[in-house]
């Protein structure tokens, strides 16, 4: 079954003056109009299959495009607000046509010029819209969908006075509470993150540090080269004050001081007149 919004592999089966159409299986024949399409239809032979994103046109017919979106149907995805008219607020995503978010679909009225994370859905016409109402289609729960600890993609979505809301693998939403937060981020930003620990409520709890015995690991791997870079010593130490020691290796004293420990015990540093200095010994 082919879907509005969504982006498929189709078949050319018919030249007209104003595009090709393509074979379309429950849509019908389907018009990729010729303003997508290079002079001389180089690649555009009857018979050739052509990756394309299916919308509507104005008179709500299948249409194909081969530009591509930065989000599709079920998608989530940071755009630009672009313009406000009486039906909501358009925004750019990818395509020559602008996406509408409607203003029932706002959390918070839009402003030309931000941008804002929403979510990408076909509405009851058909026809596709964005919302930033996200918990309106996202899942808030855990239902065994992710385990403890699993590494994760986020897109932040929003702040709140607890910290900030995340869009999980794309389908749920959690949270990262300011306590987690060690460097600075913002709405928009993705990156990686774990899942915490279980909540009764079955809500969703984010952490953005790894399990310590894997952050020391790769922290003592870290100061390790840094001393490489550095002649094989540095006056940074675990007598150091602990912004000194966040600006050079983005970790706290007490993860930097079990991890400089645990390569004394290893005998691959030593500290002496208050600097730390790499061993020969291997």
């Amino acid at each position: 079954m082919l879907e509005i919004g969504k982006t498929h592999l189709l078949k050319i089966i018919k030249h007209t003056s104003f595009g090709v159409y393509l074979e379309g299986e429950n849509l019908g024949e389907i018009l990729l109009p010729d303003r997508y399409l290079p002079v001389n239809r180089a690649g555009y032979d009857i018979g050739e299959e052509v990756t394309v994103f299916l919308a509507l046109d104005s008179e709500d017919r299948p249409v194909a495009t081969n530009e591509t979106p930065y989000a599709e149907v079920g998608d989530c995805a940071f755009l630009q607000a672009l313009e406000t008219t009486r039906y909501g607020t358009f925004l750019d995503w990818g395509l020559s046509k602008d996406l509408l978010v409607p203003f029932r679909e706002q959390r918070i009225p839009m402003e030309m010029g931000r941008s804002y994370v929403v979510y990408v859905f076909t509405d009851d016409s058909g026809r596709l819209a964005g919302s930033s109402l996200l918990s309106q289609y996202l899942l808030e729960e855990n239902e065994d969908e992710f385990k403890h600890r699993q590494e994760v993609d986020l897109l932040v979505c929003s702040r709140s006075d607890l910290g900030y809301k995340a869009v999980i693998e794309g389908t749920h939403l959690g949270l990262i509470h300011n306590n987690e937060i060690t460097r600075p981020i913002k709405v928009g930003d993705m990156f990686k993150g774990y899942i915490g620990e279980y909540r009764k409520d079955g809500k969703i709890d984010i952490t953005l540090q790894k399990a310590a015995n894997e952050v020391r690991h790769e922290l003592a791997e870290v100061i390790v080269e840094f001393l490489e870079r550095n002649g094989g010593s540095s006056d940074i130490t675990d007598k150091s004050p602990p912004d000194v020691i966040n600006k050079a290796f983005h970790a706290s004293k007490s993860n930097f001081k079990k991890a400089t420990g645990k390569l004394y015990k290893q005998r691959r540093i030593y500290f002496k007149d208050g600097r730390v200095f790499l061993s020969d010994e291997k």
